[in-house]
């Protein structure tokens, strides 16, 4: 059954000098009121423990846009400068439900560049986009189809560190439905010298997107260090650098695109492992190898695909043993250091790939974890010597029934 999902598609410009300046002025306007609603808000409660709402910021932006001072935030569409009001509003109810932290400053260089528009700052037809201010449209370059019969409900325009413009659109796509249910089902270990190891035995080479663009990189971050800040040869040297930045980001995420679209096509259900990214990127000899992995940006993409065609994820506990635990027959090593890649059971004498093992355990672990609804955190051992978890475990792996 066909399903209406949201989605965003993402496409490149160019704009014009005068739409260049159009849009630059307008992400100065929309980090301006930001700031003073943040302010705003900030003080409020400081001063008061009163909290203001978006109508109130709403209020206050018009009152500023009577100032002499603030008079140049007419000279912009107003849309913008209202839905960033919105995001802001957003931004203080996910700190009150302590989904996140307290909203922050944007700053003129190291902020994101964009501006929303709805569908009343723009005009879509014929395939021409035009934004509001603007007399003709943007230039873009349509790498894909818009899904056919469908308008955008929203614009965001952005520009890059690197200096690129991108535009993107919200459409509902109606094209989007689950998948026929599959019969396989996949255990996936996620490493460094194999970006990915799956539970049938294969592995997945990292291509270390950063590691090949490391010499180009080095030499281009020299430059930039020896150029004199606020020169134009510095921000000359600054693009060079965030080019290469974006290459190594464009490779990396296109990689993962296919990985994660071709295992919610091929399986059913898809166990990974719960990795704590944040705490490994503090360990200073591994950090880097972590970040080009990209494993949180993996998750990310694998989840939203699942949940748009049918098929399921299950996330097993960090501090489940599947490096160190048999497949075979369940028995758990003491010790598993990271530098042993290949090992031998001494109860049942089957030597086992290490990352091949732990994809396996962490299968037979999310599929005992998905037919019984245990949790997967390590439980304290029974009397016959092996927690309970690690014999339902043992017991998938085997092909048996669950008790």
């Amino acid at each position: 059954m066909a399903t209406c999902v949201k989605r965003t598609f993402k496409f490149r410009f160019y704009p014009t000098h005068a739409q260049a300046a159009e849009l630059s002025r307008t992400f100065g306007c929309v980090r301006k009121v930001y700031n003073m609603a943040l302010a705003a808000r900030t003080e409020a409660w400081a001063l008061r423990q009163e909290r203001i709402n978006y109508n109130a910021t709403s209020a206050m932006l018009t009152a500023w846009k009577k100032t002499e001072e603030l008079a140049f935030l007419n000279d912009v569409s107003s849309v913008p400068l209202q839905q960033v009001l919105r995001h802001l509003q957003t931004a203080f109810t996910h700190f009150f439900a302590k989904r996140a932290k307290y909203p922050r400053f944007k700053s003129r260089k190291k902020s994101r560049k964009s501006a929303e528009y709805t569908s009343s700052a723009f005009r879509f037809r014929d395939g021409k986009l035009t934004l509001a201010k603007m007399d003709q449209p943007l230039d873009i370059v349509w790498s894909r189809p818009l899904p056919e019969g469908r308008q955008p409900s929203s614009a965001t325009v952005s520009q890059d560190s690197a200096g690129r413009w991108f535009v993107s659109l919200l459409v509902e796509d109606p094209a989007i439905q689950p998948l026929p249910v599959a019969t396989r089902v996949v255990g996936v270990d996620a490493g460094l010298d194999h970006l990915l190891t799956l539970s049938t035995g294969e592995k997945i080479t990292n291509p270390r997107h950063e590691r090949t663009d490391r010499v180009r990189l080095a030499k281009a971050q020299r430059e930039l260090s020896r150029k004199t800040k606020g020169s134009a040869n510095h921000e000359k040297a600054r693009k060079k650098v965030a080019r290469i930045h974006a290459r190594i980001a464009d490779r990396r995420r296109d990689t993962l695109h296919k990985l994660t679209t071709r295992l919610v096509r091929e399986n059913q259900v898809v166990v990974i492992e719960d990795l704590t990214v944040r705490n490994m990127l503090k360990n200073g000899r591994l950090a880097r190898a972590v970040s080009d992995a990209a494993w949180a940006e993996f998750r990310t993409l694998l989840e939203y695909k699942a949940q748009w065609y049918g098929r399921e994820v299950i996330a097993v506990d960090r501090w489940f043993p599947s490096s160190k635990l048999c497949s075979h027959c369940g028995a758990l090593a003491e010790r598993m250091p990271l530098n042993v890649r290949t090992w031998t059971c001494d109860s049942c004498g089957t030597t086992h790939d290490r990352d091949v093992n732990a994809a396996r355990n962490l299968l037979a672990a999310g599929l005992a974890v998905s037919a019984c609804g245990a949790g997967v955190r390590p439980q304290r051992s029974t009397p016959g010597g092996q927690s309970a978890l690690k014999q339902e475990t043992h017991r998938v792996t085997r092909g048996l029934p669950l008790r």
